[in-house]
This record gives C-alpha cells, sequence and structure tokens, in this order.
C-alpha cells in the first residue's frame, strides 16, 4: 500500500514592525495590539488569511509572539508543476479589520511582498526553507518602512487517498487511488433499522472495557417523534472481515418547534474498531456529533473526539470542530495545525500534523467521498479503514441533518413515505 507523494507549504513565525509615523495609538506610543492581517496568494489556490502580531522590539532577531498560517497542501500534480518551474507566494499585508463592512473592505494595504517557491526535485523527500526573517514592505529607501517577519518552508507530507465508489449508504466498494490506478481495498454495508432505540448491532454485541460508554448509550430514553436513528456502516477488507464500523448511538431529533438538529441537542456516531478475533466484540475509537448550524451561512456543524480508554471510565478528546456549507459541502479535516490556530487544540492531544480529510458534497448532490490519511497515522489497513468509516459518517451526517421538512432518499429509509418522489 504505497501513499502518494504530498508537500505541505508551511507559512508562519508571522510578525509586523512599524515605523513610527504610522503607529495608530500616536507619536512616541507603541500600540500593545493593533488590528493588522495578511492574505497569503498563490496561484490557482485559494487565498487564505492570517492576523499578525506587532513586534515592539528594534532588535532584527526574530520576535517572540508571531503567529502561524494554515499553509497550503500541494498534492502530486502541484508538486511536479512547482519542480518544473517556480512560483510565487504573494503577500499583502493590510491594517484594520478583517472582513468587509457596507461593502467597502475594512482594511487598509499597508505593502506587499514576495516568496519565490522553488521545489525542485528534491521537494518531494526533503524539507526546504524558502524565506526566514524580516522583509520591506516599503519600496521607497527615503521613507521608514513597515517589516514584516515571515517563515516560509515546506515539509514532505505523504498520504493514502481512499475513494467511495459510490455514495455510502449504497454500501460502494472502496478504492486506494495511486495516480491513474484505482485498486479496490475496502467494502462497505449499509443498514437502516428504524426501530432500533440506540443501534441495531448484533445481539452478542459488546463494547469491551467501556462500560461507562455502553451505560450512557443504552440507557439513553427513545425520543417520540420524528427521528433519524439506527444507521451503520460496516467496513470490510477484502477477505470480508469487518476492520471499522460507525454507528448512530444518539439519534438525530428536530429541536421542539424546529425541523432542524440544534447544536444543542445534536446526533452523534460513535466509530468502532473490532477488539481482539472476535467480530462480535468492538471498541469505542472516535466519538462524531453533528449538527444544523444557525447564522448567515446554513452549515452542518460537526465535533469529532478521539475516545482514549486507559482501563478506566473511556474519555473524549476534541481533534476537530467546524462548519461547512450545507448546500456547497466541503472538507472534513483532522489536523493539529488547523485546530491550534483555531484555539482548540488541546494541550493532552495525541494529534500531531495532518491526520486526515475527507470531501463532503452539499445536500441533494451526489457523494463519492475522497479520503486522505497521513502515512503517519496509517499501521495497517485496519488502521486506514477507520477513517473511511469517519468519512461515510460525516458524509451521513449531512443527510441526518436535512431539515426534517425534506424527505430522504429511499436507502436511508425503511418506510415508502419518508422516500423522495
Amino acid at each position: 500500500m504505497d501513499p502518494c507523494p504530498f508537500v505541505r507549504l508551511i507559512i508562519e513565525s508571522l510578525a509586523l514592525k512599524l515605523p513610527l509615523a504610522t503607529k495608530p495609538a500616536g507619536s512616541g506610543v507603541h500600540p500593545s495590539a493593533t488590528p493588522c492581517f495578511c492574505k497569503l496568494r498563490i496561484k490557482n489556490f485559494p487565498s487564505q488569511t492570517a492576523l499578525i502580531p506587532l513586534c515592539s522590539t528594534d532588535s532584527a532577531s526574530s520576535p517572540d509572539t508571531t503567529t502561524s498560517a494554515t499553509g497550503f497542501h500541494l498534492d502530486a500534480s502541484v508538486i511536479r508543476r512547482l519542480s518544473a518551474k517556480p512560483t510565487a507566494l504573494h503577500v499583502e499585508v493590510y491594517t484594520g479589520r478583517m472582513g468587509r463592512t457596507c461593502g467597502v473592505n475594512g482594511g487598509k494595504l499597508l505593502g506587499k511582498v514576495q516568496v519565490s517557491i522553488e521545489l525542485g526535485n528534491a521537494g518531494v523527500t526533503n524539507s526546504r526553507v524558502f524565506q526566514n526573517g524580516w522583509l520591506n514592505l516599503g519600496n521607497q529607501p527615503d521613507k521608514p518602512a513597515a517589516k514584516l517577519h515571515i517563515v516560509v518552508r515546506s515539509e514532505p507530507d505523504p498520504r493514502f487517498i481512499f475513494q467511495f465508489g459510490g455514495e455510502p449508504e449504497c454500501s460502494p466498494v472502496v478504492f486506494q487511488i495511486q495516480g491513474n490506478i484505482r485498486q479496490p481495498v475496502f467494502s462497505c454495508k449499509f443498514s437502516a433499522d428504524r426501530n432500533s432505540r440506540t443501534r441495531s448491532l448484533p445481539s452478542d454485541f459488546t463494547l469491551n472495557g467501556n462500560r461507562g460508554w455502553r451505560s450512557t448509550f443504552s440507557s439513553e430514553k427513545e425520543r417520540p417523534g420524528r427521528e433519524r436513528k439506527g444507521w451503520m456502516i460496516m467496513i470490510y477488507d477484502l477477505s470480508g472481515s469487518p476492520v471499522a464500523a460507525a454507528s448512530i448511538i444518539t439519534p438525530f431529533v428536530p429541536s421542539p418547534g424546529t425541523d432542524r438538529v440544534s447544536r444543542s441537542n445534536p446526533g452523534a456516531w460513535l466509530i468502532l474498531r473490532p477488539n481482539g478475533f472476535s467480530v462480535s466484540n468492538w471498541k469505542p475509537w472516535g466519538r462524531l456529533e453533528a449538527w444544523r448550524e444557525r447564522g448567515p451561512i446554513d452549515g452542518l456543524g460537526y465535533k469529532f473526539e478521539l475516545v482514549i480508554d486507559n482501563g478506566g471510565p473511556s474519555r473524549g478528546i476534541p481533534i476537530a470542530e467546524a462548519t461547512m456549507s450545507s448546500r456547497k459541502g466541503g472538507e472534513f479535516c483532522i489536523d493539529s495545525r488547523v485546530m491550534k490556530d483555531s484555539g482548540l487544540m488541546s494541550s493532552r492531544s495525541p494529534v500531531k500534523g495532518f491526520v486526515m480529510g475527507a470531501t463532503v458534497e452539499g445536500e441533494g448532490k451526489i457523494s463519492k467521498p475522497v479520503v486522505q490519511v497521513g502515512v503517519q497515522h496509517v499501521t495497517c489497513m485496519a488502521d486506514a479503514a477507520l477513517f473511511v468509516a469517519v468519512s461515510a459518517a460525516i458524509d451521513l451526517s449531512m443527510d441526518a441533518c436535512r431539515l426534517f421538512s425534506h424527505k430522504l432518499r429511499k436507502e436511508l429509509c425503511y418506510d415508502e413515505q419518508d422516500w423522495f418522489s
């Protein structure tokens, strides 16, 4: 099982030094915090925005207070292009607030710089540094200029790529993608049992060593009225052995007086892996909560926790939380850098670097999720199957969180009146 080449372009150690004449707090006073930000652009990539802290020191050394941007993920086709012909990272620095007010950009352009990016043939296997230090934002030698501190570097980030051969609820085959080669590696089996109180697992199903989780789920009262529950997708290897599963353990139900699943009462999936050699003995590995987010963008909100069992009661460590558009879809991502920049990374989180990314289509669109998994998180095919199960769960959550005034497709329902017409 060979990975595909990926490179991560990292932009970090951002800081700004303003000349005395442009300090907004008044002559001779250096502000402790000023709303400054930058826009990062690379050709053929969506632009990114990052806040920049001010640096009060006059030293030419690296600043004490810095921040990082999310960075760019370069796949094989981009790597080939950048290895043959260098490109540029364009950085535009602004003072003021991000976003737009009354249709007008809130920031004032302070200056621009660019950093040349040339991977070369060794860029796939070796780390490279393209910029490390201060750059002048002005080009007038007779005037004091603001200075930007920035580090731009690349790191190899090989990944396994998988794709569902169809929509998860249609029980498709899952392929591993390596360039133009598609090799089947897993099969899926989706089932829906609307009469289940929690989840129709095998009659001898046990969560060995996790009585706390099981008692919580089994004691949950059946909720009256409309609900979406009993969904489960099993992942099998090529020999037909189950290697992972995703199961709804908290039904998706609308909040009272509404037709949407609220953040205060989300539905939840449990991601399971076999515990030992018995196919009826499973162990929780992750928990995914999902809901319909209110706000200016109608979105699918989610939170993913890694289940840790140290011999006592199981506990969850949050490793991903975000919102994606219900109409356009988006990407489910587990990435320590994204979590850290969002202020969501726990000091006890075991997640390091990029873990996984999975495409999610918007409502009503045909979905064949593509799953990327970092090589360092896969020691065997069963590990990869867990991430495939997570991808299926978040994809199916788009349907589970669909407004209850809308009908679901027939594969998700047993009752004919719930089908799409």
